[in-house]
């Protein structure tokens, strides 16, 4: 089968604290990886795919055993894994791909595949709307403070940030997809609209809302949210010539 499909997951939220069921989404994503390099050209990593994630020069992360070793055999294969930083994962820095060979992105990218253009990222701090995480987003990025956390020992650092986590949305499973605001408020629908007025594309590919959903913007560019591995487990594919929303199983408990 020549491999030539690109696909796109986000928002796996791996050792998420507030979820009970941490094992078994990994188990999922990790059956999803292994069906989807058969027929793979790349593979875009999203956004939040860990929950939490800091590393240390010397320590990474306890945990992911299984998918890092997926996604470093996929890598392996010549297989391109694109991995986009969010709002949870915004710390990795280079053990992704120095050890893996992940190809990581802290910014949007605009990029052309097999004749159409895409503009991609995870969505959060996109435009002049998410105007409350732009504020953190200066502070989690700031060399400074990421330094200073750096220099607390791991178990207390990464205990804090376990604690803050455990009272996420996520333990209800509404997440940022507490509802859909309608095209004419969605903050990424709204930015996607404001690109168009200067520049084309024919998708725009996000997560971060949690939201799953393939909207036509003007007749010529698509906004494919690719959702999440909390309660939807989708995830978009391109083939080439069409791309399309579609749902993996959910895990069994």
């Amino acid at each position: 089968m020549e491999n030539k499909k690109i696909y796109f997951a986000s928002d796996i939220h791996l050792g998420a604290p507030a979820l009970n069921n941490n094992l078994q989404r990994e188990k999922l994503f990790v059956k999803w990886l292994n069906q989807v390099k058969e027929d793979a050209k790349a593979i875009y990593l999203m956004g939040d795919i860990f929950d939490f994630w800091f590393e240390y020069k010397r320590v990474a992360p306890r945990g992911f055993t299984r998918v890092l070793g997926k996604l470093a055999e996929i890598c392996d294969s010549g297989i391109e894994v694109h991995f986009f930083t969010g709002n949870h994962d915004i710390w990795v820095f280079d053990y992704l791909p120095q050890e893996l060979g992940i190809i990581v992105h802290r910014n949007e990218v605009k990029t052309e595949i097999e004749g159409k253009k895409f503009f991609l990222a995870h969505g959060d701090g996109l435009g002049p709307y998410d105007k409350g995480y732009k504020m953190l987003k200066k502070i989690f990025t700031s060399k400074f403070l990421q330094w200073c956390f750096a220099r607390l020992h791991p178990n207390f650092a990464i205990g804090i940030a376990h604690k803050w986590s455990s009272h996420s949305r996520l333990s209800d499973g509404k997440v940022e997809a507490d509802q859909f605001r309608g095209t004419d408020k969605e903050w990424l629908v709204l930015f996607a609209n404001d690109v168009l007025k200067n520049e084309d594309f024919d998708y725009f590919v996000f997560g971060h809302r949690h939201w799953p959903c393939d909207i036509d913007l003007n007749g010529k560019s698509r906004y494919i949210n690719t959702g999440d591995w909390v309660t939807n487990f989708t995830y978009a594919v391109f083939d080439g010539e069409n791309m399309e929303l579609k749902q993996f199983e959910k895990p069994i408990y």
